[in-house]
């Protein structure tokens, strides 16, 4: 159970889901202990955020970092939790992700195509052992929207998420999941999960700039009727699941891999996010271990996994 990072770079080209904005994203190999490492290149000089709970300053539809550009302003990438999601699907505990935009690409919507990508470059397994954030004790955000979520201790990696629409569309869907973390479950259960949105909001959101980059290529589009998209969702369960999806990219902002059990209702990116800063404002609610000698509770795959 050492640490991962990529046995080679590997490139994409994409245009972010919110901002329209056209990107190029460069995944490279990183030593031990480096973290998970954001970097605007087309910014001079160069913005580097070194993933962190505190980063996180936009929830609005999506985790955005921001960080001070050096010049008086400050630095942004948007829609990072589908690739965070991956990364932590994997395993990958060391990478420099290189972008010359301000939003990380969409691809489709969901974590697979990130996961096709960090297994074509390969994984590197490095000589130092994985460090994990065990829970240690309960903690308990809320808002004040109905939306709750908790951490308590457990021997693995176990979440639980249950949502709550008022739309035709969810009535034949599953509200609650639950997944037992790996690396194959994670592949099979959620990775494939697109994100969704409803046409009523559209107006209101191109108001903001926001979703500008958004269609049925990379959405899950829902009218007062239901599912827009011709070819109808990859599973029946499919928004319950991309809720997972995501919240395992969100926590993943933490900057290892956790070890207790997360439980959300109608928890989105910014409840996520209060969770984690939530349980790492307490030194008595968690640890820093490794599991060097003994059998860990999480098990990642090898880099041939298919989806």
């Amino acid at each position: 159970m050492n640490q991962r990072t990529l046995a080679n770079t590997i490139k994409a080209k994409g245009v972010g889901l919110h901002t329209g904005h056209e990107a190029v994203m460069t995944l490279r190999p990183a030593p031990v202990d480096t973290g998970v490492i954001f970097r605007r290149t087309d910014l001079s000089p160069v913005v580097e955020f070194k993933v962190a709970p505190d980063l996180v300053g936009e929830t609005m539809l999506c985790t955005t970092i921001l960080k001070d550009d050096g010049c008086g302003g400050l630095a942004k990438i948007a829609t990072i939790e589908h690739l965070m999601s991956a990364l932590a699907g994997v395993g990958v505990d060391n990478l420099y992700i290189d972008l010359t935009a301000d939003e990380v690409p969409i691809m489709d919507g969901s974590s697979s195509h990130f996961i096709f990508l960090l297994q074509s470059a390969g994984i590197q397994i490095q000589d130092s052992p994985k460090k994990f954030i065990r829970v240690l004790k309960s903690v308990t955000v809320e808002n004040n929207k109905g939306g709750i979520a908790n951490f308590k201790p457990y021997e693995g990696y176990r979440l639980n998420f249950s949502i709550d629409f008022d739309h035709p569309a969810f009535d034949k869907t599953a509200e609650k999941m639950t997944l037992e973390f790996s690396s194959t479950a994670y592949f099979k259960e959620v990775s494939r999960a697109r994100t969704f949105g409803f046409m009523k909001d559209m107006e209101m959101l191109r108001s903001k700039n926001l979703g500008l980059g958004a269609g049925l290529h990379n959405a899950i589009g829902l009218d007062e009727k239901g599912v827009m998209n011709e070819e109808g969702l990859r599973d029946k369960d499919e928004f319950v699941r991309h809720k997972i999806l995501d919240a395992v990219g969100d926590l993943f902002m933490a900057g290892y891999a956790l070890v207790g059990e997360f439980t959300a209702h109608k928890s989105g990116h910014a409840l996520n996010n209060e969770l984690i800063r939530a349980l790492m404002a307490d030194s008595d609610a968690y640890e820093i271990v490794t599991y060097d000698s003994g059998e860990p509770p999480i098990h990642y795959g090898s880099s041939k996994i298919l989806l």
